[in-house]
């Protein structure tokens, strides 16, 4: 993870929401939606809901939108029945794609899913064949923006909440935990009062693959296509920044 910021993939994410942001909130309704039906509405005792809460809060979908993708959930008698798929493959330059999906109709979403690696330099590859190349983390950032704080002080709060690793730049603190470990983490920094500007749990690169200038535009057009698509909420890759 040395080394690498994710804080500028966070970034360029954010800064092309605006225009996609009704298909986000769709997305981010669905999610709800599934957590709450799978494991009940109450945040508190259902981890995943809460979870998907803040990705949604940090996207700046409304609560009115939430609470209405909570209330579909609970009692609801539709026959809705959402699978998570996760498709593998190889973008140009051999860069390793994942695709997290939730769909209804898996055979709509894997010929969306291969169409888009097919038609934008890559190929849709077997399970496991990239899966290995990442690991499940707790994944936060802090804008440094106007932040006042001492490092080493953030350093030590961090690894004492149970955090693995604190990487630092000009732009942001970025720290990495144990999938296990996010919660206690993100609320020591909460409770803290650190305004976290990412906080996630997510698919962390083991290596990177560099790319020339040509073949980074053709993996961020075929990232923008598989976004795109209605049934899939994430895309991973290991293109170098």
């Amino acid at each position: 993870m040395a080394g690498h910021s994710k804080w500028k993939n966070i970034q360029k994410r954010k800064n092309a929401q605006d225009s996609k942001r009704g298909k986000i909130f769709m997305k981010l309704a669905k999610e709800i939606y599934v957590a709450a039906k799978t494991a009940g509405t109450d945040p508190e005792s259902n981890a995943s809901l809460r979870l998907v809460i803040d990705k949604a809060k940090q996207s700046n979908m409304p609560n009115d939108n939430i609470e209405r993708a909570i209330k579909k959930a609970d009692g609801s008698k539709d026959n809705n029945s959402y699978e998570e798929i996760t498709y593998e493959g190889y973008g140009p330059s051999g860069v390793a794609v994942m695709v997290k999906c939730l769909t209804d109709n898996k055979n709509r979403t894997a010929t969306n899913v291969r169409t888009a690696f097919n038609k934008n330099g890559g190929s849709l590859g077997e399970s496991g064949c990239v899966a290995y190349m990442f690991e499940r983390k707790g994944y936060l950032a802090i804008e440094r923006k106007g932040l006042n704080v001492d490092e080493d002080e953030l350093m030590l709060e961090v690894i004492e909440a149970g955090a693995e690793e604190l990487e630092t730049s000009d732009e942001s603190f970025e720290i990495y935990t144990e999938a296990e470990q996010f919660e206690q983490v993100k609320h020591t920094l909460e409770k803290n009062e650190y305004s976290l500007d990412s906080a996630e749990i997510t698919m962390i690169p083991q290596t990177y693959t560099e790319v020339d200038e040509a073949d980074s535009e053709k993996v961020e057009k075929l990232i923008d296509v598989l976004e795109d698509d209605d049934d899939v909420q994430e895309v991973y890759h290991n293109m170098e920044n």
